[in-house]
């Protein structure tokens, strides 16, 4: 990895690292969502870099892919309130996401089986590792605990401008693997649930444009985003039902309605382990 790459990597891990911690203390009952997630957003830009998505705000059995579009709806006391951010300088992604409880702490235990996952995962990875350890790590760390990964949700390869750049890291140890080399780019992040860890769908929040679309409209977002994930109150004036081609990003909800908890780290590979930079 060049110099400059790693230091926009390295950058926009520090914002985004920064702006997550200033995040939390901002969550408390009664706050609309939607202020934290204008907050996050504008926060990065303060900071010199650009949000690489909106700021994903899911609460309790939402896992993830929910971004307030209003000031309805606020958080309540006992709230397990994932945060997850990504900062981008000239598209070189860091993607970080802690999880919260609103004035209770009857979910501690949930929320820390996701961190230790979390540094057990990152104490495994280097060169040459493959894919399925790092799930597997991050599957018995949680059961341990008591609870269950989620198993439809992955850690993910970045690079640049492509949040989801082909390899995955599973949450549990899966058949399937691949060999993780130095130099690349990952998010780890575990998902833990009192529930049996699988999903269902529920509406879009969060859109990306497809690149063969080329309307009017799309073409205008795609010069204000790129290929990078958006929402629709970044773009007032543009209807999402005049848009064609849009990638929709699906709220992602665990089957039982059982509350989740997440953690997540961006790192850089190299020979002996990783430099995380979240």
């Amino acid at each position: 990895m060049n110099e400059i790459v790693h230091n926009h990597y390295i950058d926009a891990g520090r914002i985004a690292a920064r702006v997550r911690e200033e995040a939390v203390s901002r969550v408390k009952e009664d706050i609309p969502l939607l202020e934290v997630a204008e907050f996050i957003e504008n926060r990065i830009k303060e900071l010199g870099a650009k949000p690489a998505f909106p700021a994903n705000i899911s609460v309790n059995e939402i896992a993830s892919h929910y971004t307030p579009e209003d000031n309805t709806p606020c958080f309540k006391r006992g709230d397990v309130v994932k945060i997850d951010i990504g900062a981008h300088i000239e598209g070189f992604i860091a993607d970080t996401a802690t999880s919260i409880e609103v004035g209770t702490q009857d979910h501690r235990r949930l929320i820390h089986a996701c961190e230790e996952a979390l540094e057990n995962a990152i104490s495994s990875v280097k060169d040459n590792t493959q894919t399925r350890t790092i799930g597997g790590i991050i599957e018995t760390t949680i059961k341990k605990h008591g609870f269950n990964p989620v198993r439809d949700l992955t850690g993910h390869s970045l690079e640049q401008y492509k949040l989801h750049a082909g390899i995955t890291i599973p949450n549990y140890r899966s058949i399937f693997s691949q060999k993780i080399r130095k130099d690349m780019v990952f998010a780890i992040e575990p998902f833990a649930t009192y529930g049996k860890g699988n999903i269902k769908y529920g509406k879009p929040h969060i859109y990306a444009i497809n690149e063969r679309s080329n309307t009017k409209a799309n073409l205008r977002l795609r010069e204000l985003f790129g290929p990078l994930p958006f929402t629709p109150r970044w773009a007032p004036g543009i209807r999402i039902e005049d848009l064609t081609g849009l990638r929709e990003y699906l709220e992602i909800i665990e089957i039982g309605s059982e509350i989740v908890a997440q953690s997540e780290h961006t790192m850089i590979v190299n020979e002996n382990g990783c430099e995380v930079i979240t």
